[in-house]
């Protein structure tokens, strides 16, 4: 009898894996700071939203560098730059959701909790298609086949090394 191996997703997704396309792919905070819960966050979770801030925004910088947009683009790159910043917020806030809870989480919660994230993604991908096929469409022929390489790579969501 042959032995078949399941994968499981994991307990804790790679936020840059999850934003890929660019939905990096879902407001940097997703609620208000008028919003503050009566609990306050852990210190760690402040921390890796200040980090997950400076990580979007490198990416952002890095794409905005790599997709070489021209002045002229700005206004067009502008809501692409910020569909990246809401998705990522949002996906932020489900990951420290998730760490939040993962001592307490079933099978049950966390198959939900990643669905939740699955969902979140899916959603970033669908706001970010509009807005950067508007960029994509003033493009040079140069900048297209540019644009469609990054995206056809493995990490076109990752800052480009060296």
């Amino acid at each position: 009898m042959k032995r078949v191996h399941h994968t499981f997703p994991p307990r804790t997704p790679n936020v840059s894996a999850l934003m890929t396309t660019l939905a990096l792919a879902t407001a940097i905070l997703a609620a208000p700071a008028s919003a503050a819960s009566a609990a306050s966050p852990p210190t760690g979770a402040h921390v890796m939203t200040v980090a997950a801030h400076s990580s979007v925004e490198s990416r952002i910088s890095s794409l905005h560098s790599r997709l070489q947009i021209t002045a002229a683009q700005e206004t067009l790159w502008q809501p692409v730059a910020q569909v990246m910043r809401d998705n990522a917020g949002t996906m932020d806030t489900l990951r420290q959701t998730r760490l939040t809870n993962m001592g307490s989480m079933n099978a049950i919660d966390d198959l939900k909790s990643y669905g939740e994230v699955a969902d979140a993604h899916a959603d970033g991908i669908r706001k970010m298609t509009p807005v950067f096929q508007a960029l994509y469409d003033t493009m040079s022929e140069a900048q297209k086949r540019n644009a469609d390489q990054i995206f056809r790579g493995k990490n076109h969501h990752m800052p480009k090394k060296g």
